[in-house]
């Protein structure tokens, strides 16, 4: 199975899929997260595998440039 966490819930999907399709299975907007795996994002198109483990983390408008550096970089971590 694939894991994805957002805002610690978590979900699981089958392998398989693409981000996009776990996403709209898990009824995210695919424009409201970015994806990581392994530290890297991953685009809409990527084919999860069996035993992926994907954060999601959301995105958010405006904001001070303090905020989107703390962003960008729980984002790296």
């Amino acid at each position: 199975m694939v894991k994805l966490i957002l805002r610690n819930k978590e979900y699981e999907v089958k392998p398989g899929m693409t981000l996009l399709s776990a996403l709209q299975k898990i009824s995210v907007v695919p424009e409201s997260v970015i994806a990581t795996r392994d530290g890297e994002m991953i685009l809409d198109d990527e084919i999860l595998k069996d035993d992926d483990v994907v954060k999601l983390v959301a995105v958010i408008s405006g904001g001070s440039a303090i905020e989107y550096r703390f962003i960008v970089s729980e984002y790296q971590a």
